[in-house]
């Protein structure tokens, strides 16, 4: 096995998802992990798409990008535009031993979860291209099955837009609910793993969350609390 197959490098790429390489980073270094196979990802991917509002048409599937789609997306997009999520907010509730964690560096992740409205991108994947890139986005966020996809309505400047959104699963083993901001704060300036830093993570976010001129007041308010805890050493 090549390393690329067996260690993705502080992250994903297009190369390590075509590859399914995140799988066999997880399975390899983190065996106790459960897993999705690969025929159950498609099989829900195929699911998603069948309960696809009648709007949708032969333009693409739009995503909506509100983490780590925003800087990292890894697929073919044909088309971006800002859109609001209403009903829904991002927030740290995912607590992962893998990826950017591990048993004893626990990290955090963001998800969608019910109240309030998400600022974020809206991405279209084409139609030509659709399942094979589609695939690749459930291979990085269907994996440990810690996300519900769903479509969702977004409202962007030309009007509504009917979307797959990526909600976390509330009843999955990682759903930690809203920790305390001390506790969150400790587990994103510490967590890190086989894809990288949690505070990389929140670094990335905010950067490009910044550049899409949407800003998130309490993203910043962790990321300064993160850098002041890396910097006093603790």
């Amino acid at each position: 096995m090549s390393r690329i197959e067996a260690r993705p490098a502080r992250g994903i790429t297009r190369e390590v998802l075509e590859n399914d390489a995140v799988r066999a980073a997880i399975s390899e270094t983190h065996p106790e992990v459960p897993l999705l196979a690969d025929e159950t990802l498609r099989d829900s991917m195929e699911r998603t798409l069948e309960q696809r509002p009648a709007q949708v048409d032969t333009q693409g599937v739009w995503l909506f990008a509100y983490g780590s789609l925003l800087w990292n997306p890894c697929i073919d997009v044909a088309e971006r535009c800002p859109a609001r999520l209403y009903g829904y907010h991002r927030d740290f509730r995912l607590k992962l031993t893998y990826g950017r964690g591990t048993p004893e560096t626990p990290g955090l992740m963001l998800g969608l979860v019910p109240g309030g409205s998400c600022r974020g991108v809206a991405l279209r994947v084409p139609w030509a291209v659709l399942r094979r890139e589609l695939l690749l986005v459930w291979r990085r966020e269907m994996l440990t099955g810690v996300y519900v996809p769903r479509w969702l309505t977004l409202k962007t400047p030309d009007g509504d837009l009917p979307a797959i959104a990526f909600t976390v699963d509330r009843g999955h083993v990682c759903y930690c609910g809203r920790l305390g901001e001390d506790d969150t704060v400790a587990l994103m300036a510490t967590g890190q793993g086989l894809l990288g830093t949690a505070q990389d993570y929140l670094e990335s976010t905010v950067d490009h969350l910044d550049s899409e001129r949407i800003y998130d007041r309490r993203l910043h308010h962790l990321r300064a609390r993160v850098r002041r805890f890396r910097a006093q050493g603790r």
